[in-house]
Protein backbone atom coordinates (compact mmCIF):
# COMPACT_ATOMS: atom_id res chain seq x y z
CA UNK A 1 0.00 0.00 0.00
CA UNK A 2 1.57 3.27 -0.76
CA UNK A 3 1.55 5.61 2.27
CA UNK A 4 0.53 9.42 2.22
CA UNK A 5 3.09 10.91 3.56
CA UNK A 6 2.31 13.63 6.36
CA UNK A 7 5.33 14.38 7.34
CA UNK A 8 6.41 18.08 7.99
CA UNK A 9 9.56 17.60 6.09
CA UNK A 10 11.18 16.05 3.89
CA UNK A 11 7.86 16.21 2.33
CA UNK A 12 5.50 14.68 0.36
CA UNK A 13 6.34 15.35 -3.40
CA UNK A 14 3.82 15.12 -6.42
CA UNK A 15 4.00 11.48 -8.20
CA UNK A 16 4.74 13.14 -11.62
CA UNK A 17 7.58 14.59 -9.79
CA UNK A 18 8.91 11.47 -8.30
CA UNK A 19 8.64 9.45 -11.88
CA UNK A 20 10.56 11.92 -13.14
CA UNK A 21 13.65 12.66 -10.75
CA UNK A 22 13.90 8.59 -10.93
CA UNK A 23 14.33 8.35 -14.76
CA UNK A 24 16.55 11.21 -14.23
CA UNK A 25 18.66 9.52 -12.18
CA UNK A 26 19.31 6.50 -14.67
CA UNK A 27 19.21 8.69 -18.08
CA UNK A 28 19.14 12.46 -17.85
CA UNK A 29 17.00 13.71 -21.09
CA UNK A 30 18.84 10.94 -23.00
CA UNK A 31 21.69 11.99 -22.80
CA UNK A 32 23.48 9.12 -21.30
CA UNK A 33 24.08 9.92 -18.13
CA UNK A 34 23.11 10.46 -14.52
CA UNK A 35 21.61 13.90 -13.30
CA UNK A 36 23.81 13.00 -10.64
CA UNK A 37 26.75 12.49 -12.51
CA UNK A 38 26.63 15.96 -14.70
CA UNK A 39 28.75 19.10 -14.09
CA UNK A 40 27.43 21.72 -12.94
CA UNK A 41 29.63 23.76 -15.26
CA UNK A 42 27.60 21.74 -18.53
CA UNK A 43 24.67 22.91 -20.59
CA UNK A 44 22.60 20.33 -19.50
CA UNK A 45 22.45 21.61 -15.66
CA UNK A 46 23.03 25.50 -17.14
CA UNK A 47 19.55 24.70 -18.56
CA UNK A 48 17.87 23.39 -15.71
CA UNK A 49 19.01 26.10 -13.29
CA UNK A 50 18.22 28.87 -16.27
CA UNK A 51 14.58 27.11 -16.21
CA UNK A 52 14.64 26.74 -12.17
CA UNK A 53 15.11 31.02 -11.58
CA UNK A 54 12.84 31.80 -14.45
CA UNK A 55 9.81 29.38 -13.11
CA UNK A 56 10.58 31.66 -9.50
CA UNK A 57 10.49 34.69 -11.06
CA UNK A 58 7.20 34.01 -13.03
CA UNK A 59 5.75 32.19 -10.39
CA UNK A 60 6.16 35.05 -8.06
CA UNK A 61 6.45 37.95 -10.22
CA UNK A 62 9.90 38.62 -9.29
CA UNK A 63 11.55 41.50 -10.95
CA UNK A 64 15.31 42.15 -12.25
CA UNK A 65 15.84 44.07 -9.04
CA UNK A 66 16.36 41.21 -6.83
CA UNK A 67 18.56 37.92 -6.93
CA UNK A 68 17.08 34.85 -7.29
CA UNK A 69 19.77 32.11 -5.58
CA UNK A 70 19.51 28.27 -4.95
CA UNK A 71 22.11 27.88 -2.03
CA UNK A 72 23.20 25.01 0.39
CA UNK A 73 23.08 24.90 4.02
CA UNK A 74 18.93 25.23 4.53
CA UNK A 75 17.39 28.15 6.53
CA UNK A 76 19.62 27.56 9.18
CA UNK A 77 22.10 29.05 7.36
CA UNK A 78 20.20 31.93 6.15
CA UNK A 79 19.52 32.99 10.16
CA UNK A 80 22.90 33.78 10.16
CA UNK A 81 23.28 35.04 6.45
CA UNK A 82 20.36 37.53 6.48
CA UNK A 83 21.88 39.56 9.38
CA UNK A 84 25.35 39.24 8.44
CA UNK A 85 24.66 41.16 4.83
CA UNK A 86 22.23 43.35 6.38
CA UNK A 87 23.20 44.93 9.62
CA UNK A 88 25.58 46.73 11.62
CA UNK A 89 26.53 46.00 15.04
CA UNK A 90 25.42 49.50 15.82
CA UNK A 91 21.83 48.94 13.97
CA UNK A 92 19.20 47.42 15.08
CA UNK A 93 16.83 44.76 13.19
CA UNK A 94 13.22 43.91 14.20
CA UNK A 95 12.16 40.44 14.81
CA UNK A 96 9.04 38.79 15.69
CA UNK A 97 9.24 35.70 17.84
CA UNK A 98 6.62 33.03 16.64
CA UNK A 99 8.07 29.38 16.71
CA UNK A 100 11.28 27.29 17.35
CA UNK A 101 12.45 28.50 14.31
CA UNK A 102 12.16 32.27 14.49
CA UNK A 103 13.84 32.38 17.90
CA UNK A 104 16.93 30.64 16.73
CA UNK A 105 17.02 33.41 13.72
CA UNK A 106 16.86 35.68 16.67
CA UNK A 107 19.91 33.86 18.28
CA UNK A 108 21.84 33.99 15.24
CA UNK A 109 21.05 37.84 14.15
CA UNK A 110 22.48 38.74 17.86
CA UNK A 111 26.03 37.86 16.57
CA UNK A 112 25.89 40.93 14.09
CA UNK A 113 24.44 43.92 15.51
CA UNK A 114 21.04 44.52 17.72
CA UNK A 115 17.58 42.64 18.01
CA UNK A 116 14.06 43.83 19.27
CA UNK A 117 11.95 41.21 19.88
CA UNK A 118 9.49 43.22 18.94
CA UNK A 119 6.47 40.72 19.31
CA UNK A 120 6.44 37.45 21.02
CA UNK A 121 3.82 34.42 21.61
CA UNK A 122 6.31 32.67 23.56
CA UNK A 123 4.56 32.92 26.75
CA UNK A 124 1.39 30.64 25.58
CA UNK A 125 3.62 28.26 23.32
CA UNK A 126 3.28 30.15 20.68
CA UNK A 127 -0.50 28.76 19.87
CA UNK A 128 -1.21 31.97 18.03
CA UNK A 129 0.66 34.95 15.79
CA UNK A 130 0.77 38.25 17.58
CA UNK A 131 -1.18 40.70 15.82
CA UNK A 132 -1.18 43.84 18.79
CA UNK A 133 2.66 45.08 18.01
CA UNK A 134 3.85 48.40 17.39
CA UNK A 135 7.20 48.52 14.96
CA UNK A 136 9.66 51.26 15.96
CA UNK A 137 11.21 53.76 14.24
CA UNK A 138 15.22 53.57 12.95
CA UNK A 139 14.97 49.37 12.42
CA UNK A 140 17.05 47.91 9.19
CA UNK A 141 14.78 45.36 8.65
CA UNK A 142 11.62 43.02 9.84
CA UNK A 143 12.15 39.60 10.29
CA UNK A 144 8.89 36.85 10.64
CA UNK A 145 8.79 33.58 9.92
CA UNK A 146 5.75 33.09 7.98
CA UNK A 147 4.35 29.69 8.69
CA UNK A 148 5.71 28.08 11.98
CA UNK A 149 5.80 24.29 11.49
CA UNK A 150 6.17 22.86 14.89
CA UNK A 151 2.74 24.84 16.07
CA UNK A 152 0.67 24.57 13.33
CA UNK A 153 0.32 29.14 12.76
CA UNK A 154 1.10 31.08 9.91
CA UNK A 155 1.00 35.13 9.21
CA UNK A 156 -2.14 35.79 6.98
CA UNK A 157 -1.44 39.34 7.23
CA UNK A 158 1.81 40.68 6.99
CA UNK A 159 3.11 43.21 9.34
CA UNK A 160 2.14 47.18 8.35
CA UNK A 161 5.87 49.06 7.62
CA UNK A 162 7.94 50.55 5.00
CA UNK A 163 10.68 48.71 6.14
CA UNK A 164 11.72 45.63 4.06
CA UNK A 165 10.71 42.31 5.75
CA UNK A 166 12.95 39.52 5.64
CA UNK A 167 11.14 35.88 5.77
CA UNK A 168 11.78 32.47 6.36
CA UNK A 169 9.13 31.06 4.52
CA UNK A 170 10.54 27.37 4.38
CA UNK A 171 7.46 25.41 5.09
CA UNK A 172 4.97 27.98 3.10
CA UNK A 173 6.86 28.70 0.16
CA UNK A 174 4.81 29.02 -3.16
CA UNK A 175 1.67 28.34 -1.43
CA UNK A 176 0.30 31.28 -1.64
CA UNK A 177 0.44 34.72 -3.55
CA UNK A 178 2.17 37.00 -1.43
CA UNK A 179 3.11 40.82 -1.96
CA UNK A 180 6.60 40.52 -3.27
CA UNK A 181 7.32 44.58 -3.02
CA UNK A 182 7.03 44.18 0.81
CA UNK A 183 9.70 41.43 0.68
CA UNK A 184 13.84 42.38 1.13
CA UNK A 185 14.79 38.81 1.38
CA UNK A 186 12.78 35.48 1.31
CA UNK A 187 14.54 31.91 2.09
CA UNK A 188 13.33 28.76 2.10
CA UNK A 189 14.92 25.27 2.25
CA UNK A 190 13.56 23.42 0.02
CA UNK A 191 12.23 20.62 1.95
CA UNK A 192 8.93 21.09 2.23
CA UNK A 193 6.99 22.54 -0.78
CA UNK A 194 10.16 22.80 -3.40
CA UNK A 195 12.40 19.75 -3.46
CA UNK A 196 14.50 17.03 -1.33
CA UNK A 197 16.45 18.72 1.70
CA UNK A 198 19.85 19.98 0.03
CA UNK A 199 19.09 23.65 -1.33
CA UNK A 200 17.75 26.75 0.01
CA UNK A 201 16.20 29.24 -2.51
CA UNK A 202 16.70 33.12 -1.46
CA UNK A 203 15.49 35.40 -2.96
CA UNK A 204 17.34 39.00 -2.27
CA UNK A 205 16.83 42.54 -3.23
CA UNK A 206 19.98 43.79 -4.61
CA UNK A 207 20.01 47.74 -3.16
CA UNK A 208 19.73 46.20 0.60
CA UNK A 209 23.23 44.69 -0.28
CA UNK A 210 26.74 45.87 0.37
CA UNK A 211 26.15 48.32 2.87
CA UNK A 212 27.47 46.23 5.92
CA UNK A 213 30.95 47.57 7.11
CA UNK A 214 32.57 44.03 7.82
CA UNK A 215 34.01 41.77 5.75
CA UNK A 216 32.46 39.40 4.26
CA UNK A 217 33.59 35.79 3.18
CA UNK A 218 32.88 34.73 -0.35
CA UNK A 219 30.24 31.92 0.32
CA UNK A 220 28.43 34.30 2.81
CA UNK A 221 28.00 37.17 0.33
CA UNK A 222 24.99 37.43 -1.42
CA UNK A 223 27.09 39.47 -4.13
CA UNK A 224 29.38 36.87 -4.62
CA UNK A 225 26.53 34.10 -5.50
CA UNK A 226 24.60 36.57 -7.18
CA UNK A 227 27.82 37.27 -9.66
CA UNK A 228 28.25 33.64 -9.98
CA UNK A 229 24.65 32.87 -11.19
CA UNK A 230 24.26 30.41 -7.96
CA UNK A 231 27.43 28.06 -9.40
CA UNK A 232 30.28 30.03 -7.62
CA UNK A 233 30.72 26.92 -5.62
CA UNK A 234 28.88 23.27 -6.89
CA UNK A 235 25.64 23.46 -6.10
CA UNK A 236 23.25 21.42 -4.94
CA UNK A 237 22.69 19.96 -8.70
CA UNK A 238 20.12 17.24 -8.32
CA UNK A 239 18.22 18.82 -5.45
CA UNK A 240 18.27 21.74 -7.81
CA UNK A 241 16.78 19.70 -10.55
CA UNK A 242 13.96 18.22 -8.27
CA UNK A 243 13.39 21.87 -7.53
CA UNK A 244 12.94 22.98 -11.69
CA UNK A 245 10.19 19.84 -12.00
CA UNK A 246 8.07 21.09 -8.52
CA UNK A 247 7.96 24.74 -10.17
CA UNK A 248 6.88 23.22 -13.04
CA UNK A 249 3.87 21.10 -11.60
CA UNK A 250 3.24 24.46 -9.64
CA UNK A 251 2.77 26.28 -12.98
CA UNK A 252 0.73 23.45 -14.11
CA UNK A 253 -1.51 23.65 -11.16
CA UNK A 254 -2.20 26.94 -11.80
CA UNK A 255 0.24 29.11 -10.17
CA UNK A 256 0.48 30.26 -7.18
CA UNK A 257 -3.12 31.44 -7.31
CA UNK A 258 -4.21 27.44 -8.12
CA UNK A 259 -2.33 26.44 -5.42
CA UNK A 260 -3.78 28.88 -3.00
CA UNK A 261 -7.15 27.51 -3.77
CA UNK A 262 -6.38 23.60 -3.25
CA UNK A 263 -4.70 24.44 0.12
CA UNK A 264 -7.53 26.70 1.57
CA UNK A 265 -10.00 23.86 0.40
CA UNK A 266 -7.56 20.84 2.14
CA UNK A 267 -6.95 22.91 5.27
CA UNK A 268 -10.35 23.21 5.62
CA UNK A 269 -11.60 19.85 5.23
CA UNK A 270 -9.38 19.29 8.16
CA UNK A 271 -10.34 21.45 10.41
CA UNK A 272 -13.83 21.45 9.67
CA UNK A 273 -13.35 17.95 11.27
CA UNK A 274 -11.28 18.48 14.12
CA UNK A 275 -13.98 21.68 15.32
CA UNK A 276 -16.90 18.67 14.97
CA UNK A 277 -15.54 15.82 16.05
CA UNK A 278 -15.43 15.56 19.90
CA UNK A 279 -12.81 13.46 20.32
CA UNK A 280 -10.55 15.71 18.48
CA UNK A 281 -9.25 19.64 19.53
CA UNK A 282 -7.48 21.72 17.24
CA UNK A 283 -4.10 23.37 19.30
CA UNK A 284 -4.35 26.56 17.69
CA UNK A 285 -8.05 27.92 18.85
CA UNK A 286 -7.46 31.67 17.02
CA UNK A 287 -8.30 30.56 13.50
CA UNK A 288 -6.29 33.86 11.95
CA UNK A 289 -3.81 32.26 13.34
CA UNK A 290 -3.83 28.70 11.70
CA UNK A 291 -1.99 26.95 9.66
CA UNK A 292 -2.69 26.10 6.05
CA UNK A 293 0.18 23.90 5.99
CA UNK A 294 0.78 22.35 9.50
CA UNK A 295 -2.67 21.44 11.12
CA UNK A 296 -1.94 20.34 14.65
CA UNK A 297 -4.13 18.58 17.00
CA UNK A 298 -4.54 16.46 20.37
CA UNK A 299 -7.17 13.65 21.45
CA UNK A 300 -9.40 15.24 23.96
CA UNK A 301 -9.40 12.30 25.75
CA UNK A 302 -5.19 12.08 25.84
CA UNK A 303 -5.75 7.91 26.60
CA UNK A 304 -7.14 8.24 23.06
CA UNK A 305 -3.80 9.05 21.42
CA UNK A 306 -2.29 5.85 20.91
CA UNK A 307 -4.84 4.41 19.49
CA UNK A 308 -5.72 6.45 16.96
CA UNK A 309 -2.06 6.84 15.70
CA UNK A 310 -2.99 3.06 15.37
CA UNK A 311 -5.50 3.49 13.05
CA UNK A 312 -4.20 6.69 10.94
CA UNK A 313 -1.13 4.46 10.24
CA UNK A 314 -3.39 1.44 9.49
CA UNK A 315 -4.64 3.49 6.85
CA UNK A 316 -1.52 4.38 5.24
CA UNK A 317 -1.57 7.67 7.05
CA UNK A 318 2.44 8.00 7.74
CA UNK A 319 4.20 11.04 9.59
CA UNK A 320 1.07 12.44 11.35
CA UNK A 321 2.71 12.37 15.50
CA UNK A 322 3.33 15.94 16.42
CA UNK A 323 5.94 17.79 17.68
CA UNK A 324 7.18 17.12 21.26
CA UNK A 325 6.45 20.64 21.73
CA UNK A 326 3.25 20.34 20.73
CA UNK A 327 2.14 16.87 21.61
CA UNK A 328 -0.60 14.86 19.37
CA UNK A 329 -0.51 15.19 15.85
CA UNK A 330 0.67 17.32 13.44
CA UNK A 331 -0.50 16.67 9.41
CA UNK A 332 1.49 18.15 7.05
CA UNK A 333 -0.46 18.83 3.74
CA UNK A 334 1.98 21.20 1.74
CA UNK A 335 1.30 21.80 -1.71
CA UNK A 336 1.83 17.99 -3.05
CA UNK A 337 -0.39 16.78 -0.87
CA UNK A 338 -3.89 15.41 -2.75
CA UNK A 339 -6.97 16.26 -1.44
CA UNK A 340 -7.71 12.62 -1.54
CA UNK A 341 -5.39 12.36 1.31
CA UNK A 342 -6.62 14.82 3.44
CA UNK A 343 -10.33 13.01 3.02
CA UNK A 344 -8.39 9.97 4.22
CA UNK A 345 -7.49 10.92 7.05
CA UNK A 346 -10.41 12.58 7.49
CA UNK A 347 -12.64 9.49 6.94
CA UNK A 348 -10.26 7.68 9.87
CA UNK A 349 -10.98 10.52 12.75
CA UNK A 350 -14.72 9.85 11.52
CA UNK A 351 -14.55 6.24 12.20
CA UNK A 352 -12.44 6.68 15.63
CA UNK A 353 -15.45 8.54 16.68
Amino acid sequence: MKKINFSAGPAILPASVLKQASAAVENLDGSGLSILEISHRSDAFDAVLLEAEQLVRELLNVGDDYGVLFLSGGASSQFFMTAMNLLNPEETAGYLDTGSWSAKAIKEAKHFGKVNVIASSKESNYNHIPREYTIPEGLKYVHLTSNNTIFGTQFKEWPETDLPLVADMSSDILSRRIPLEKFGIIYAGAQKNLGPAGATLVIVRKDLLGKVQRNLPSMLDYRVHIDGGSTFNTPPVYPIYVMMLTLRWIKEQGGLEGMEKLNERKAKLLYDEIDRNPKFRGTVADEQSRSLMNVTFVCTDEADTDAFLAAAEAAGCDGITGHRSVGGFRASIYNSMPYEGVETLVRVMREFE
